[in-house]
């Protein structure tokens, strides 16, 4: 039914498991030394919006998915899938020395169908505007030890009354990143509308990145509990997620002035304007002790910077982390285009293959960090626009508009921040970013207000 947080009321059905639609191989498979992070043991849930194109008369109308119920459709190309990605019908399992594995034991993919009592454009295509509707569109199925996720993917599909859907998608991230992620929707898209395979044959080869034990690994950048910033709101229990959307022209003006601030001698991406602006804003907001220490992890695509290239197809995780450390006052008090010059600097360092390898070797050296996650101190800032989520997607009259994080596991931590492309409906943002950020509501107002200055600059 509906209630105050979901103005809409929702009719499930029953799970059921979504089966390879052939014999698949039956066999073990193990994760690479990056699949096996242990912050990554998380499900990552994203709401896939598809309009449809029948209300447009200016649309041509595909007979042979006019008619059909998307549920149905998408449950038989989910089947057709997993005959190429079948080790995702399978489960998690721990080996002896700790590390994860897949059974291929093609058990099936948990999907829960719904349907809603509203059309999309009284939810505004989930733009972003209300997080809180966003999450009743996902689930997760925990095992029956439920602090234990065994289920490398799971699929909400929800019907509205004006044709269009979503896909929540929930994907373990040990066995996947943003860009396996993209590659495994595209595939379901392409055997919905009726292609006979996919266009990407998934690649598994996960010994690829697997780390050796190292005597020299990586000192990387950290801050320990001892000297991390701490903030007044935290640790809190509940966060509110916000979706900011910031215009091209708040982009460009950003740009000019640290341009400007650099005496015309630097400039800046727009990952890394925002990434130096969001950063100081978020601790602003928190109210961050001065003295005490903040992390900027950001977390970088390495696919096109290894020394042995990785097979087109590969959807395990391909990404790094890299570090600047501050402290509160730096960030603060020292000049916005020097805070971006050193996220500038480092950036370059995930670019550098032997960086990769060593790091891949420290993390099977198991070499770890501090953890300060929950605290405020950590921002783990990660790039959407670019994964291929938004690439132009149908099936017949049914054509992707949105994609968004949904605040859930992973993605309702106070540490994360994410910028993705806006909603395809809205022209007039084109160019812009979707920052996603969760915070204790007490900072939430500061955040926004730090934000909305974005505007105001000359």
């Amino acid at each position: 039914m509906a209630t105050q947080n979901t103005p809409f009321e929702l009719v499930t059905k029953e799970v059921v498991l979504i089966k390879p639609s052939k014999p698949t191989p039956s066999s073990t498979l193990p994760l690479s030394t990056l699949d096996n992070i242990p912050v990554l043991y998380s499900i990552c849930h994203t709401l896939h919006v598809f309009q449809s194109k029948t209300h447009d008369l200016d649309e041509p109308v595909c007979p042979n998915h006019q008619l059909l119920d998307p549920a149905d459709v998408i449950k038989a190309a989910i089947s057709k899938a997993l005959f190429y990605y079948y080790p995702l019908a399978g489960r998690l399992v721990k080996h002896t020395d700790g590390n994860f594995m897949i059974n291929c034991s093609a058990e099936g993919v948990p999907l829960l169908e719904a349907s809603a009592s509203c059309d999309l454009s009284s939810v505004h295509f989930l733009d972003g505007t209300d997080m809180e509707c966003a999450k009743q569109l996902v689930f997760d199925l925990p095992s029956q030890d439920e602090s234990e996720y065994h289920y490398p993917l799971v699929f909400k599909v929800t019907t509205f009354t004006c044709g269009g859907f979503t896909i929540g998608m929930g994907l373990l991230h040990t066995v996947g990143d943003g860009v396996g992620a993209s590659q495994i929707l595209k595939a379901i898209m392409e055997l919905a509308r009726g292609e006979s395979e996919p266009s990407v044959k998934p690649v598994w080869e996960r010994e690829r990145l697997k780390g050796s034990i190292t005597k020299q690994p990586l000192v990387i950048d950290s801050v320990d509990e001892a000297s991390a910033a701490v903030s007044p709101f935290l640790p809190s229990e509940i966060l509110v997620q916000e979706c900011i959307k910031v215009n091209s022209d708040s982009i460009r003006r950003l740009k000019m002035s640290l341009r400007k601030e650099s005496g015309e001698k630097e400039n800046f991406t727009t990952f890394e304007s925002l990434a130096a602006y969001v950063w100081r804003s978020k601790s602003r907001a928190l109210k961050l002790n001065y003295d005490g220490k903040v992390k900027l992890t950001m977390v970088v695509g390495v696919r096109k910077h290894l020394q042995d290239p990785l097979p087109e197809g590969y959807y395990g995780n391909t990404v790094v982390d890299i570090v600047v450390v501050l402290t509160v006052r730096e960030l603060n008090e020292r000049p916005l285009y020097e805070i971006a010059k050193l996220i500038k600097e480092s950036k370059k360092v995930a670019c550098n293959s032997d960086y990769v390898r060593n790091y891949i070797n420290t993390l099977e050296t198991g070499v770890t960090n501090s953890n300060i996650g929950g605290s405020g101190a950590n921002t783990a800032l990660t790039d959407w626009r670019y994964l291929g989520f938004l690439e132009k997607l149908d099936f017949g009259v049914k054509e992707l508009v949105n994609i968004l994080p949904v605040p859930s596991g992973m993605f309702e931590s106070v540490d994360l921040c994410i910028f993705s492309s806006l909603c395809n409906l809205d022209s007039s943002m084109e160019g812009g970013v979707s920052i996603y950020q969760s915070l204790p509501a007490a900072a939430l107002l500061k955040f926004k207000e730090e934000m909305e200055a974005l505007s105001l600059l000359i």
